[in-house]
């Protein structure tokens, strides 16, 4: 039983240090190889929850059988609940907060859609130029058209009304 429990806690401790140490590394020399395991159907099934909980299940298993006077049988029982517990913890209180934070800070071509922007170079008539528009915290310089057909100097704003072929077509702003 001391075994089983030994192997438990070591193999959590194993999983952690290997994961954080060698993770990034083992994660693009499999690409994609292990993708079968993961649950998509079962949220809670994933690698840190199960992992925390069987460690858990260790250590506590370790713990009651040393410092307990309880039966083989109950250690058993408390160490099985201790491990769900602490899994359905991990799970609840860092892997689906996490989940549910990941943004991204791409910005799309298609977001530019009814935005404002600067003119920075030109816009003719038929042609195109280019205009500033804010994205994220930042700017980008994207290639503009006149969606009107009139042309549109430099330092003027301008508005985004659709996109198309990778182009803004814009208007200029009139207040």
């Amino acid at each position: 039983m001391e075994a089983l429990f030994w192997g438990c806690l070591f193999g959590g401790v194993l999983y952690a240090i290997v994961s954080v140490i060698f993770g990034d590394f083992l994660s693009s020399a499999f690409d994609g190889a292990l993708d079968f395991l993961a649950s998509e159907g079962y949220g809670w099934l994933q690698p840190t929850s199960l992992v925390g909980g069987i460690t858990a299940f260790g250590g506590a298993g370790l713990l009651l059988q040393k410092y307990s006077p309880l039966t083989a049988g109950i250690v058993l029982v408390i160490a099985g609940l201790v491990a769900i517990v602490a899994g359905g913890g991990v799970y609840f209180l860092y892997v689906k907060p996490m989940s549910e934070s990941e943004n991204s800070t791409a910005v799309s071509i298609h977001d530019f859609t009814g935005r404002l922007g600067e003119v920075l170079v030109p816009i003719p008539a038929i042609g195109c130029g280019e205009v500033l528009m804010p994205a994220g915290a930042g700017y980008s310089n994207q290639i503009a058209a006149s969606f009107d057909g009139e042309p549109i100097p430099s330092g003027v704003r301008i508005v985004v009304i659709e996109v198309k072929e990778h182009t803004l077509y814009v208007s200029q702003l009139e207040i």
